[in-house]
């Protein structure tokens, strides 16, 4: 299995994005026969503040490791195991 890096989806996830955001906004109501399409404008918009969340998440991991803080300090943090933590940051971190 191929494996993308953070930036690599994130890239694709913001094309795919923009991509949508130009058909939506061509579109002409008076001309077409479509739905709204506010939702899908909420789906990709949580989608686009969620990617910035987990973004957030991981640098302030990565300080946290960066003052000394152990695994076990973070997952408690995070609310999680330790194995969940490190698992799950550990090779963002050094990447």
């Amino acid at each position: 299995m191929t494996r993308h890096t953070d930036e690599e989806i994130d890239g694709a996830a913001q094309r795919s994005a923009q991509r949508f955001e130009q058909l939506a906004d061509a579109l002409d109501p008076s001309t077409a026969d479509v739905e709204h399409t506010d939702d899908l404008r909420e789906v990709a918009a949580a989608t686009e503040a969620a990617r910035a969340d987990e973004a957030r998440l991981r640098q302030a991991v990565e300080v946290a490791r960066a003052h000394g803080r152990s695994w076990n300090q973070i997952a408690l943090a995070l609310g999680v195991s330790r194995q969940a933590a490190r698992q799950r940051f550990s090779r963002k971190i050094h990447a």
